[in-house]
């Protein structure tokens, strides 16, 4: 039994999904080097009448949607720094990117790359990461209306299919 029309409802949710997701990374500022919106992919399969959905995404956007909880500041998620800070090696090029150059402290003195590094890590790793849901938000608005959709279209599919 071909399922042409449950796979078009299903490409048109996840389309959407995908969408929405990307909008909100750029609408959110999460977007400085757009590794994560461009690995924002979808995949819909057919195998012996079974049809298989899934959502892919680099690792971190998890960690970005979810957001992660501080030593001092909690937020509702299943992540959280407990002893370790995030490395600060990872935040050089995000300072770079952002144009965070001549910060200067109470005293007017610059601060060196390396100390603005350790610092903003010691800040992700006190206050955490609050979460964006940039992906939860239009997944869940999608997939409500996602069962009418694919009633409708399996409906059809079991029409063509008799005919």
């Amino acid at each position: 039994m071909q399922l042409k029309e449950t796979q078009k409802a299903l490409n048109a949710f996840g389309k959407y999904v995908v969408q929405q997701a990307r909008t909100n990374l750029t609408k959110g500022k999460k977007n400085s080097t757009k590794s994560l919106y461009n690995s924002l992919e979808y995949d819909v399969q057919e195998m012996e009448g079974l049809i298989r959905m899934f959502f892919k995404m680099d690792d971190y956007g998890e960690f970005q949607d979810k957001g992660v909880s501080g030593v001092k500041k909690k937020y509702n998620t299943p992540y959280s720094y407990t002893t370790k800070m995030p490395p600060t090696s990872s935040l050089d090029k995000w300072i770079v990117r952002k144009g965070l150059k001549g910060i200067r402290d109470e005293k007017g003195r610059f601060i060196k790359r390396k100390s603005l590094q350790y610092l903003i890590a010691r800040s992700i790793y006190t206050k955490g990461i609050k979460p964006s849901l940039f992906f939860t938000k239009p997944f869940n608005k999608a997939f409500s209306n996602l069962d009418k959709a694919l009633e409708t279209a399996y409906s059809k599919d079991l029409e063509n299919n008799i005919d």
